[in-house]
C-alpha cells in the first residue's frame, strides 16, 4: 500500500513538470490560448487531489473571464505525521480560478510631483537688514554750520558715596525728561550725525533749530532711563559704546540685544573704543586694534558698520586721527566746548556737556551761546 501511494506521488510530479514544460514551450510560441487550456487543466487538476486529501477544504471557481479575481491561496501547514494522516488548517479556503484571457487595461500611474527638501524645512523668518548708509560726497564747499552737539553719560541718580565724577556725570532721568520737554517747547528737533555730516559735506538742509544728543560710554542706564523717554517723544539720540565692555557683561553697561533693540528704534549705536583707554600717544598698531576691534565688534553684532567715533576721556592726537579715518570712520567727537561745526575739521566735532546741575534754563542758554 506504501508503495502505490509514493508511486501516485511520482507520477504526480512527473505530469506537473510535463506541463512546466509544455506552458514554456507554448510561451516561447506565442500560443498564449494553449497556455491558459494547460493551466485550467492543472488548476482542475490540482483542485480534485486536494479536494479528494482534504474533504473539509472549501473550493470555490470563478467562471466570468473578464471580471474574474485571483485570490492567493495560502499554503497548508503539514504536519510531521504520516502521509495518511496529512493535517490541512480547517479554515483554509483554497480556491481554483480560471485565468483571465484579457487582462483588464492598467492604468500608468501618474509622475509623483517632485518636491525638494527646501519645501519641506520651516520657513525661515527674514530678518530686517539695515540699509547701508552711503557717504556724502563732498561738493568741494568749505562749510560751517552751527548745530549743538550735547552730550550726556548716566541716565540715573549717583548713588550714596559716589565720587565727584559720577555726581558731576549723572543726570536723574526726570532731569533728562524735563531737557527733552523743553527742547520741544523752544522748537528744537533732534537730528543725528549722519544728517549733520551731510549737511556739512553737501549743504543738505536741516531743521531750523537742529540739536544732536549724544552719550557716552554706553551705561545700561541709557537703555532703562533715557531710551523709553526718548520714545515717548519720538525723538534720535547716538549711544557710543565700550565693546570690550558689553562682551564681558558688565551689568552697568548695555548688553547687546539692548543695543539692538534701540537701534531698530532709531537710536544710532558707535565707537568708543575697545576698553575706554586714551588714544592720545598709542603706536599704530594700539590705534589699529582699538579703531577696527570697536567696528567690526559692533558691526557684528549690530549688522551696521559705526562711522563715528568718540575719544575715551576726549583724549586723542593727529595719529590717532589718521588711524580712524584710513578705517573708514567718517568723523570724530571731542568733549571741547562748542557749537560752530567745520567740514576741514570732521575728525574734531566740539560737544556740550551736561551736567547734573544742568537745569533745563541753563541748557537752553548754553545752545543759544555764540560758540
Amino acid at each position: 500500500m506504501w508503495k502505490q501511494f509514493w508511486w501516485c506521488m511520482a507520477a504526480w510530479r512527473h505530469l506537473l513538470y510535463c506541463i512546466s514544460l509544455v506552458q514554456l514551450r507554448l510561451w516561447r510560441a506565442g500560443a498564449l490560448p494553449g497556455i491558459v487550456m494547460v493551466m485550467m487543466l492543472a488548476a482542475g487538476c490540482a483542485g480534485n487531489e486536494i479536494v479528494a486529501a482534504a474533504p473539509n477544504v472549501a473550493t470555490s471557481a470563478f467562471t466570468s473571464v473578464e471580471d474574474a479575481t485571483i485570490a492567493a491561496t495560502p499554503s497548508p501547514i503539514v504536519s510531521d505525521t504520516p502521509p495518511r494522516e496529512i493535517a490541512v488548517q480547517p479554515d483554509v479556503v483554497v480556491t481554483t480560478a480560471v485565468a483571465v484571457l484579457t487582462a483588464p487595461p492598467t492604468e500608468t500611474p501618474a509622475e509623483a510631483p517632485t518636491v525638494s527638501i527646501a519645501a519641506l524645512l520651516p520657513t525661515p523668518t527674514p530678518t530686517a537688514t539695515p540699509a547701508p548708509v552711503i557717504e556724502p560726497t563732498p561738493d568741494g564747499v568749505a562749510r560751517q554750520i552751527r548745530v549743538p552737539i550735547l552730550m550726556y553719560h548716566y541716565l540715573s541718580a549717583p548713588p550714596p558715596g559716589a565720587d565727584i565724577y559720577r555726581q558731576d556725570l549723572s543726570v536723574p532721568p526726570e532731569r533728562f525728561a524735563a531737557h527733552l520737554d523743553r527742547l520741544l517747547a523752544e522748537g528744537y528737533t533732534t537730528v543725528n550725525l549722519y544728517q549733520v555730516l551731510d549737511a556739512l559735506q553737501r549743504g543738505a538742509p536741516l531743521p531750523d533749530k537742529p540739536v544732536v544728543l549724544t552719550f557716552d560710554d554706553g551705561y545700561r542706564d541709557n537703555y532703562e532711563n533715557a531710551f523709553p523717554l526718548l520714545k515717548e517723544r519720538s525723538m534720535q539720540a547716538t549711544i557710543f559704546v565700550v565693546t570690550d565692555f558689553i562682551d564681558e557683561e558688565r551689568p552697568a553697561y548695555l548688553t547687546w540685544d539692548m543695543a539692538r533693540e534701540m537701534l531698530e528704534a532709531g537710536v544710532s549705536i558707535e565707537s568708543h573704543g575697545r576698553n575706554h583707554v586714551s588714544l592720545a600717544k598709542k603706536d599704530d598698531d594700539y590705534l589699529v586694534w582699538q579703531a577696527l576691534g570697536s567696528l567690526e565688534t559692533i558691526e557684528y553684532e549690530l549688522g551696521v558698520r559705526p562711522r563715528f567715533v568718540s575719544y575715551p576721556a576726549g583724549e586723542y592726537d593727529r595719529r590717532t586721527i589718521d588711524i580712524f579715518q584710513s578705517a573708514h570712520y567718517w568723523g570724530g567727537l571731542t568733549t571741547r566746548q562748542g557749537a560752530t561745526l567745520d567740514n576741514q575739521r570732521l575728525f574734531e566735532l566740539p560737544r556740550i556737556r551736561v551736567r547734573n546741575t544742568t537745569t533745563p534754563d541753563e541748557l537752553i542758554r548754553l545752545l543759544t551761546l555764540d560758540w
